[in-house]
């Protein structure tokens, strides 16, 4: 049943049913993974919750996109471990308050729209490694740490168990769809395997067996750093990895969504809302985080479309703090770890497979590396700027291998130089070698009506061109030059000489 109702002025129809049960699948798949990276990272349980339930309840009411779901990601925190070990946790909020004032100075300086920037085959590699990375995580759930904190694989009848009720978990979420999609099939695999646990007393490991998640409401609390330039200069590089990291997962997963929901986000927007999230984490003992593409998946494959969906998830989170933590902590990790595993097959872009013999070998090369970079460093920031700094290099190549110059010799005896494609820094060597300055005579035109300059070393070539013709007195002009192309020729001529020539039947820039 569709409600017209708008929720808090977000002028959207909201499918109330939809949006709470996604809402409560969302707060059951968040739990274990904010859990498992606030233990991977040395801090209290709590810390990875409250992450959790700020970061999912700001950014979905301030945010950019509604069905976007952000926590306590892992990406993020990852980046800070180093931190935490070497100065303590309160540095870690004073980093994730930094971080927080970064991004939001993304969004008000309206720098989100670079995301428009990354490639295609960057978004591949990025969400396939994503994939394999949430897939691995779960893989490691089939550990269990004894009480030296020593981790070794379940072997026998609890590893039996455990695979058969992930495996039971992943055919409920496959099928249930055929039959109706009124119910999230994530959430009714977790209640019906939940149940058979509960019902026939399988012994197997429960969310109990990660850590214990009962606590109170988050308190406010300004990091207890020394507020020197030394303590700037240690938190700095470690808060700009994180916002980078942070802004790179959030705008990709907005752009996934724009594409799943042929609807647009507003990328500024989300970026502020980061911050802002960010900030109260530092300031209220949350470890920070980001857009979390798995439960943002999770949220739309429920039916979500509406940011309701993500208020709920992370209030669910917060009453299970402080109510519902003797229940939750007996919910079956196979459970949780088969939705995850659906999601992570998902999340992988198959169709870059199967298009991969007819993608270019470059293209293939940078959704490889990009894959590889996420996987093995954990280093999505990293990966995504290789990538890109990838598709430029390819990108400029091509196009310096696309300038060509046509000649001719008008009556009288004026030779004519035509220009095709950009002169840029990658293109002036093949540029410089289409003049021949020994045979040419004492009048040059070179036309520029099919090209264009680019950049600083474009003007530097043809300024080298000009004098080197100078030199054998010989005169070299430029015609139809485009206004910016004019404007930049302008702004150089203190350093450099060249002559623009007037076209008496081709004006791109009018007198002044």
């Amino acid at each position: 049943m569709k409600n017209t109702i708008s929720l808090f002025d977000f002028s959207k129809k909201i499918n109330y049913r939809n949006e709470l049960l996604a809402g409560f699948t969302v707060a059951m798949t968040m739990i274990p993974e904010s859990l498992s990276f606030a233990i991977l990272a040395g801090l209290s349980p709590l810390t990875g919750l409250y992450a959790a339930f700020m970061m999912g309840l700001i950014t979905a009411v301030l945010g950019g996109r509604s069905g976007m779901v952000s926590g306590g990601a892992g990406a993020t925190v990852v980046v800070l471990i180093a931190l935490i070990k070497s100065h303590g946790i309160e540095y870690l909020f004073a980093a994730v308050v930094l971080a927080g004032v970064f991004q939001m100075m993304v969004g008000v300086f309206k720098l989100g729209k670079f995301v428009r920037l990354i490639p295609q085959p960057v978004m591949y590699g990025f969400l396939n490694g994503l994939a394999i990375i949430i897939f691995m995580a779960q893989v490691e759930q089939f550990k269990i740490t004894d009480s030296a904190g020593v981790s070794s694989w379940l072997q026998g009848m609890p590893l039996y168990i455990m695979g058969g009720l992930t495996a039971l978990t992943i055919i409920i979420v496959y099928f249930f769809p055929k039959i109706t999609k009124a119910v999230p099939a994530s959430l009714v695999a977790i209640i019906i395997v939940f149940a058979i646990v509960l019902g026939f007393n399988i012994p197997t490991k429960t969310v109990a067996d990660i850590a214990h998640i009962s606590g109170s409401l988050p308190n406010f609390h300004i990091p207890q750093i020394p507020f020197t330039l030394e303590t700037l200069q240690i938190i700095f590089p470690y808060a700009l990895v994180m916002a980078g990291v942070g802004l790179i997962e959030s705008l990709l997963t907005l752009s996934m969504v724009d594409e799943i929901t042929n609807s647009k986000g507003n990328a500024n927007r989300e970026s502020v809302a980061q911050g802002i999230a960010n900030m109260a984490n530092g300031f209220f003992g949350g470890m920070g985080g980001c857009a979390m593409v798995a439960q943002t998946l999770v949220n739309l494959n429920a039916g979500s479309r509406a940011r309701l969906s993500g208020i709920i998830a992370s209030l669910m989170i917060l009453i299970i703090i402080l109510f519902g933590a003797p229940f939750i902590e007996k919910i079956p990790m196979a459970a949780l770890v088969g939705v995850m595993m659906v999601v992570a097959v998902s999340t992988f872009q198959w169709v870059s497979i199967r298009i991969a013999n007819k993608m270019p070998k470059s293209d293939i090369f940078i959704g490889v590396t990009v894959a590889l970079i996420t996987v093995i460093l954990h280093n999505l920031a990293l990966a995504v700027l290789v990538g890109v700094v990838i598709a430029a290099l390819v990108f400029a190549w091509d196009n310096a291998k696309r300038i060509r110059a046509r000649k001719s010799t008008d009556e009288n005896g004026v030779k004519h130089y035509e220009i095709y494609g950009p002169l840029f820094f990658g293109s002036v060597t093949a540029f410089m070698d289409k003049f021949d300055l020994m045979e040419d005579p004492d009048e040059v035109v070179v036309d520029f009506k099919e090209s264009r300059i680019v950049d600083m070393s474009a003007i530097d070539a043809l300024d080298k061109l000009s004098k080197r013709y100078s030199q054998h007195n010989k005169k070299l002009y430029l015609r139809h030059l485009s206004e910016d192309c004019r404007k930049m020729l302008k702004n150089a001529e203190a350093v450099i000489e060249v002559n623009i020539q007037e076209d008496p039947t081709y004006k791109v820039m009018p007198e002044r």
